[in-house]
């Protein structure tokens, strides 16, 4: 495990985001097209999650979100971010949720 600072871990800008709408990115089996809701913007994120979610099951949730990640493509389509995911059993990821609800764009603390 690579430890860092704290200096470094409060550069991450670590927000709820709620999902607006979600499909697969055409021609990928595991890729989702997710457009979510941080409170002061809308935000396109690919996550790699369509082979353990359903879009439609994602619609409306709040997840927790990394928002200042430099912008990537992923079969041509750009993420603005990413969702957290812990490594479930047998290996699934298991998106981050918060446990009441909040606001798009809370601040995690």
């Amino acid at each position: 495990m690579l430890n860092i600072s704290f200096e470094e871990f409060k550069k991450l800008d670590l927000r709820t985001g709620k999902v607006l709408s979600a499909e697969i990115v055409p021609g990928s089996q595991n890729l989702l097209n997710l457009q979510i809701d941080i409170g002061s913007e809308k935000r396109q994120i690919i996550a790699g999650i369509a082979r353990y979610y359903e879009p439609k099951e994602l619609i409306g949730k709040n997840f927790v979100i990394v928002t200042n990640l430099e912008p990537k493509k992923f079969m041509g389509v750009e993420s603005q971010g990413m969702i957290l995911c812990a490594e479930g059993q047998d290996g699934e990821p298991v998106c981050l949720v918060p446990l009441k609800d909040v606001p798009p764009g809370s601040p995690v603390l």
